[in-house]
Parts: C-alpha cells; structure tokens; sequence
C-alpha cells in the first residue's frame, strides 16, 4: 500500500522522510527542543488525514460532475477530558453547492480511507533491521 524511509540527519530532531521520489522534513517545534525545520509528527498524522479528505471529496465531486471550485480542509486535534485524540474538520469549498450536496460530501468525508483507518486503528509491528 504504502512506504516510506526515514533518515536522521541531524540536528537534535531534524529528519528527512522519504517516499519514492518525494521527499519532506520533521522535526519539533522550538518549545520541545527541536529546530522547527519541519512538520512535528502529530502535524504530520493530520497532514495524512486532511490530504485524503481532500483528494476523496475531490475524486466524488468530479465523478458527481460537482463544481468544489477551490477546496480547503482546516484540522485541529486536542484532547478530551479522558486524554482521546480528537480531531475536527471544517470543510469550504468555492464553488457553489446545494445543501443536499454538502450534505453528502460530508457523509462521503466520514468514509475516506485515512478516516477509516484512523478509526479502527491498524496493528503495529516492529523489528531490528541488519545493516
């Protein structure tokens, strides 16, 4: 489905992710001890929700033949009082839609791949590699 490499390349937690031929840096903020010379992971994981937001909507619009004109996603994650994740999404879009079309963008928005994985959590493994 998906790969990616990381590497460490130095300061503190500056590092360079890898998937194919593209290419992007994380690190964490000043106020954690990093540089701030890139995306901070939690950032990251709601980078990976908000593309697939987007590209999702995006793909049924077109198919629908909807005019989104400019989309736009804006995600914020915090914490609930039991220390869940909680993430919310507000979605804009220029074009000019119905209320009965927004309505099922935002119900298609619920089925995305990432939004599903996201909530069923997924299985995690790990090993020592040999270099």
């Amino acid at each position: 489905m998906a790969q990616v490499q990381i590497v460490s390349d130095g300061p503190r937690y500056r590092h360079q992710i890898r998937s194919g031929t593209h290419q992007l840096s994380a690190d964490e903020p000043f106020a954690l001890g990093g540089q701030g010379a890139g995306f901070a992971p939690f950032d990251l994981y709601l980078a990976s929700l908000s593309a697939c937001t987007a590209i999702t909507l995006r793909m049924y619009a077109e198919k629908k033949g909807w005019d989104l004109g400019e989309f736009r996603a804006e995600l914020a994650s915090s914490r609930d009082d039991a220390g869940k994740l909680v993430v919310h999404r507000v979605l804009h879009a220029s074009g000019a839609l119905s209320d009965a079309q927004w309505a099922r963008l935002l119900d298609v928005v619920e089925r995305t791949p990432v939004t599903l994985v996201m909530r069923e959590g997924a299985v995690i493994t790990s090993e020592r590699g040999t270099d």
